[in-house]
């Protein structure tokens, strides 16, 4: 994600190293490159998208198939999570850093060590056979996966020319980040049937060592070095990686063990408050800083910032909510293979139609229409009940990953400019603002909706159980018609009553969990219709303000 605007500026032909001088520099303005022929071009762009699926396979497995991790690993469900918080702990910072290890060192080099590392920890998964040595392998995965997706983005950008590169390249690099996680759950349960866990991550390391293959053989045009590496930047990122790493793990984790009962849930947040702070503190004080906070917490970045959340949150009913509502109603992944199928296709018509309103007037048409399709499929979502099946979400689950595709690359490419006419220092500013709302930003909407759902689901249950009381016949009846299964190999009747009353137990509580995700889907349908007004308003104002000064414009030039 670090590198999208370095291929945007024109670049050196070769590589060449600026001298170094007293303090960090900034790459000399190079050469542009020859456009690239439309048959190489097209090589480039199918060698980033696979880079895409390569690393979100490696990071979307896991989470696709956490039930049949805890088998495998003997664990719970929320001991299974940890492996997420492993994963996601060093790979929500690590682009920062290398991004000026990348300015520093070369691009060639960054790209192949990256893939190596990133091949041997595909092939470590291969080894994993208890929950520990799973939790040290996906750390390294996540530490592996970070410079992938950014070499992901320089391949598809390779392939445009200057000024089709935040508009076709952006659109079709994020388009490429969003189908991972559909195909994740396709192809899941059929490598499941053939090998169970090893053949997933035999996948996996067949997808890097052909990605290897492309890196090693289909060069990059490489930006000019230059030394812009300082002692002190060692020390921030890591206190910056360790203050954003707990606060990834209290947000992985915090719903599940619930926020107040775990003493140590609190010290990572406390842990994660005082590193940033400590970060902050050093970065403003120093000549020339990693990090400008003062330019990241400006108005224009704030706002692009809560832009960024809003989609996070929303698309988070598509992600997390609905994947867990069916996961609740007892449907696993191969009965969704269509769905997903109908989200895959989704996505990548919303990228490819956004893509046209980015290189056209309308841009600012992508939000609206983003908005609009999202808020509709939370609404439609919302009225599903415990007879709902996949096929019922094929609708909705299609506008909202048409929607999540249009959404992202106009913020992009307004925030890219926005670092580039401050200078190349500010990339890494920006990947900061960037990181902290898709990542982490990903983390706290899925654990805030998660606890609404966990909240909502003890609502529901105390209402539901206000209303079933055995003196009532019809209560009694279904009792003893649940009861009945047992009947052939349970003669006490005490006994047949009690495991009818467990079975009515869990009826209960699928029906609340139920409702609780339909309220979900409800919140998030109100919020993005929120969103969208606050949109609207905000558009008309500026249209009427700009009409306002075009009669006093012409005024002046004539």
């Amino acid at each position: 994600m670090s590198t999208v605007v370095e291929t945007a500026k024109p670049v050196l032909a070769d590589e060449t190293r600026v001298p170094a001088p007293a303090t960090p520099a900034e790459p000399t303005a190079p050469v542009m490159p020859a456009a690239k022929p439309l048959w190489l071009g097209a090589i480039y762009v199918a060698s980033g998208l696979l880079l895409f699926i390569t690393q979100g396979l490696g990071m979307n497995i896991v989470n696709a198939n956490l039930f049949q991790l805890q088998g495998e690993f003997s664990a719970t469900a929320v001991e299974a999570a940890w492996l997420s918080a492993a994963y996601m702990a060093p790979y929500a910072t690590l682009s920062i850093a290398l991004f000026k290890v990348r300015t520093q060192y070369g691009l060639r080099p960054f790209a192949e060590w990256s893939i190596l590392l990133f091949v041997l920890a595909s092939a470590l998964n291969l080894f994993v056979d208890d929950l520990h040595s799973a939790l040290v392998v996906r750390f390294i995965s996540g530490c592996a996966a970070a410079p992938i997706s950014t070499l992901g983005f320089m391949y598809v950008l390779e392939a445009f020319p200057l000024q089709r590169k935040l508009t076709h390249g952006l659109t079709i690099a994020l388009t490429g980040t969003l189908l991972a996680a559909p195909l994740a759950r396709m192809i899941s349960p059929g490598l499941l049937q053939v090998e169970g866990w090893q053949a997933l991550y035999s996948l996996e390391v067949g997808l890097a060592l052909i990605s290897m293959a492309i890196i090693f053989s289909l060069p990059l045009t490489p930006p000019p070095r230059a030394k812009v590496i300082e002692r002190i930047d060692i020390l921030s990122y890591l206190l910056l990686a360790a203050g954003i790493g707990c606060l990834a793990v209290f947000l992985t984790l915090g719903r599940l063990y619930w926020w107040f009962e775990t003493w140590w849930l609190g010290a990572l947040l406390a842990a994660s408050i005082l590193f940033v702070a400590a970060t902050a503190l050093i970065e403003a004080h120093r000549t020339n800083p990693m990090l400008d906070f003062r330019w990241i917490f400006s108005r224009d970045n704030l706002h692009m910032a809560a832009v960024l959340l809003i989609f996070r949150a929303v698309s988070s009913e598509q992600s997390s909510t609905a994947v867990s509502f069916f996961q609740q109603i007892g449907l696993l992944n191969d009965q969704q293979f269509a769905l997903w199928g109908f989200v895959l296709i989704a996505s990548v018509a919303g990228g490819l139609f956004c893509m046209i309103l980015m290189a056209s007037r309308f841009v600012a048409a992508a939000h609206v229409i983003a908005l609009v399709l999202i808020a509709g499929g939370a609404y439609l979502d919302s009225q599903a009940t415990s007879l709902t099946r996949p096929e019922q979400f094929y609708l909705s689950q299609s506008m909202i990953a048409f929607g999540a595709a249009m959404f992202l690359p106009p913020v992009m490419a307004k925030g890219f400019m926005g670092a580039l006419q401050k200078g190349p220092t500010y990339i890494v500013n920006f990947i900061v603002i960037f990181l902290f709302t898709q990542i982490t930003g990903a983390l706290l909407t899925t654990s805030l909706l998660g606890t609404f759902v966990t909240i909502r689901e003890k609502f529901h249950s105390a209402h539901l159980v206000e209303s079933i009381l055995l003196t009532r016949p019809e209560v009694a009846q279904h009792v003893s018609q649940l009861a009945g299964a047992y009947g052939k190999v349970i003669a006490d009747p005490a006994l047949l009553k009690a495991e009818g009353l467990v079975l009515l137990s869990q009826q209960v509580t699928r029906e609340a969990y139920v409702l609780a995700y339909t309220d979900t889907f409800l919140l998030i349908s109100l919020v993005t219709t929120a969103a969208l007004a606050v949109l609207v308003i905000h558009l008309a104002w500026n249209g009427l303000r700009n009409m306002r000064a075009a009669p006093v414009e012409q005024a002046t030039q004539s």
